[in-house]
C-alpha cells in the first residue's frame, strides 16, 4: 500500500514537472500575443484616429471590464474543471483578433471611418472581457503546481523567459512597422500583427488542452460574496492588501494611458524609438528578476513590495525634465523596470501566500475587480483631465503624470504599512537586503559550486 501511494506520488510530481514547462512554454506565446497585439492597441488607435479623450476611455473600460468578467467567471470553479475554462476562454480570447484585423482593412479602404475607434473599442472590450475570464482558474490551477518554497523562484524563472520573448517580439514588430509605415502600408502592417497575434493565443489554447490539472477540492463553505469581502477587508490584512492595490491602480491609471500618446502625438516619436523606450522596463526587468525571486522567497513579498514601491511611485517625475530618448530610456525606464519587476512579482505571489488553495479563484477575482475599479477611476480622471484642463506653463501630459505621481507617493506613504508579511522569512532590514544584493553576483557567478547545485536542482528537478 505503501509502495503504492510512494509511486502515485511520483508520477504526480513528473506530471506537475512537466506541466511547470509546458505553461513556461505557453507563456512564451502568451507574450507574443501581447506584444504583437495588445501593446499596438493603442499606436493603432491613434493610427485610425481616435481622440485622446476615447484613448483614456480605451484604459478606463478595460480596467473595469477584466476584472468584472473574473469576477463572474470565478464561480465557474465550482461546476467546471479549471483547464476547460481556460480552453474555452483563451479559445475565444483568440478570435477576437480576427475584427481588429478587419477593422484595419476598413480603415484602409476609407470605409466608415469616423465610426472605426467606436467600433474598436466595443471589440476591445470583448477581447478584454474573454481574455480575463480565465484569469480565477489559471491563477488558482497554477498555484496548485508550484510549491510555496520556491514560488518565487519559479515565477522569477517563468517571468525571466517571458521577458526575452517579449523584448524580441516588441522589437521585431517596431520594426516591422516602422518599415510598413516607410511604405505607406502601415494599415496592412497592423493586419498581419493582429492575425499573428491571434495565431500565437491558439498556440497557448493548444498547449493548456494538453497540461496537467491536479484535482481541487472545494470545501462546504469557502465561498463568501464580494460584499462580504468588502466589508471585512478593512479589518484583515489581505483586505488591507487589496485596498492599497486598488487605491495604488487609481493613482497609476491617471498618467498611465497617456504616455504613449504623449510620445507618438507630442514628441513625434517614430515607432522604433517608441517601443525602445517602452521596451526598456523589460530589458531591466530580466536584469533584475532572478535576484527579486530569490530575494522574496528568502525576505518575503512584503519586503520587496517595500523596496519597489518607491520607484513605481516615482519614475513619472522623471519625465518631465527632458524629452531626449536616450534619457528617457536610461532614467525614468530604468526606475520603472526595477520597480515593476520586483513590486509585480511580489505583489502575485503575496496572494498565494495569503490565501488557501480552494479560495484562490475566488480571493484573485475580488482583488481583481477592486483593482479594475481602481483602473476605471483613475483612467476616467485622467481622461476628464485631458480633456477639459487648459494649462500654459508646461505640456499637459507631464501635468499629469506629475499629478500621478504624487497620487501614487501618497498611497504608498499611508497605506503599505497597513498590511504584514505573512509567511515565515529570514529577519528583513535594508543593511541585510544591501548585502543580500550585494552578494548576489559573487554567490551566483558560473564559477561557483553553488551556482551550479542550484541550476541543476532548478532547471532539472523542479
Amino acid at each position: 500500500m505503501e509502495l503504492k501511494k510512494e509511486r502515485k506520488f511520483t508520477r504526480i510530481e513528473r506530471l506537475k514537472h512537466s506541466a511547470r514547462r509546458r505553461s513556461i512554454n505557453e507563456g512564451v506565446f502568451a507574450t507574443i500575443k501581447g506584444s504583437l497585439g495588445e501593446s499596438y492597441v493603442t499606436p493603432f488607435a491613434i493610427a485610425i484616429n481616435a481622440s485622446n479623450f476615447l484613448i483614456g476611455i480605451f484604459s478606463s473600460l478595460s480596467g473595469l471590464l477584466g476584472p468584472l468578467s473574473q469576477w463572474q467567471s470565478s464561480r465557474l470553479i465550482e461546476k467546471y474543471k479549471r483547464k476547460n475554462i481556460v480552453v474555452k476562454s483563451v479559445f475565444l480570447e483568440s478570435i477576437t483578433w480576427l475584427p481588429l484585423a478587419i477593422l484595419a482593412f476598413l480603415f484602409y479602404k476609407g470605409i466608415i471611418v469616423s465610426t472605426l475607434p467606436f467600433v474598436l473599442l466595443l471589440f476591445f472590450s470583448l477581447y478584454i472581457i474573454f481574455a480575463n475570464a480565465s484569469g480565477p482558474a489559471w491563477f488558482s490551477w497554477v498555484g496548485d503546481l508550484v510549491k510555496e518554497d520556491y514560488r518565487g523562484e519559479w515565477f522569477a524563472k517563468r517571468n525571466f523567459k517571458i521577458g526575452i520573448a517579449t523584448f524580441i517580439s516588441t522589437l521585431a514588430a517596431a520594426f516591422f512597422l516602422d518599415f510598413m509605415k516607410s511604405k505607406e502600408m502601415i494599415m496592412f502592417g497592423f493586419i498581419i500583427m493582429f492575425l499573428i497575434a491571434m495565431v500565437a493565443r491558439l498556440i497557448s489554447c493548444y498547449l493548456f488542452t494538453k497540461t496537467y490539472e491536479p484535482k481541487l477540492n472545494l470545501k462546504k463553505g469557502y465561498y463568501f460574496s464580494f460584499w462580504e469581502f468588502i466589508k471585512k477587508a478593512p479589518h484583515n490584512n489581505f483586505g488591507r492588501f487589496v485596498i492599497f492595490r486598488a487605491a495604488l491602480n487609481f493613482a497609476i491609471c491617471i498618467g498611465s494611458p497617456f504616455f504613449a500618446v504623449y510620445m507618438l502625438r507630442d514628441l513625434q516619436f517614430n515607432y522604433i524609438t517608441y517601443i525602445l523606450i517602452i521596451l526598456a522596463p523589460t530589458a531591466y526587468n530580466l536584469l533584475t528578476i532572478r535576484l527579486f525571486g530569490k530575494f522574496s522567497d528568502k525576505y518575503g513579498n512584503y519586503a520587496l513590495m517595500k523596496i519597489t514601491a518607491l520607484l513605481v511611485s516615482i519614475f513619472p517625475v522623471f519625465w518631465v525634465f527632458s524629452k531626449n530618448p536616450a534619457y528617457l530610456f536610461c532614467v525614468p525606464e530604468l526606475m520603472s523596470g526595477i520597480g515593476w519587476a520586483g513590486f509585480n512579482l511580489a505583489a502575485s505571489n503575496y496572494i498565494y501566500d495569503s490565501v488557501t488553495p480552494q479560495r484562490r479563484g475566488i480571493c484573485v477575482s475580488y482583488y481583481n475587480l477592486l483593482n479594475g475599479i481602481g483602473v476605471f477611476l483613475g483612467a476616467g480622471l485622467g481622461a476628464l483631465l485631458v480633456k477639459y484642463i487648459d494649462i500654459k506653463f508646461m505640456n499637459l501630459f507631464l501635468f499629469i503624470f506629475l499629478i500621478s505621481a504624487i497620487a501614487r507617493i501618497l498611497v504608498v506613504y499611508l497605506m503599505l504599512g497597513t498590511i504584514k508579511e505573512v509567511r515565515k522569512t529570514s529577519r528583513f532590514s535594508y543593511p541585510n537586503a544591501l548585502k543580500f544584493i550585494m552578494l548576489y553576483p559573487t554567490t551566483h557567478s558560473s564559477g561557483n559550486e553553488q551556482l551550479l547545485s542550484f541550476r541543476k536542482r532548478f532547471f532539472f528537478k523542479k
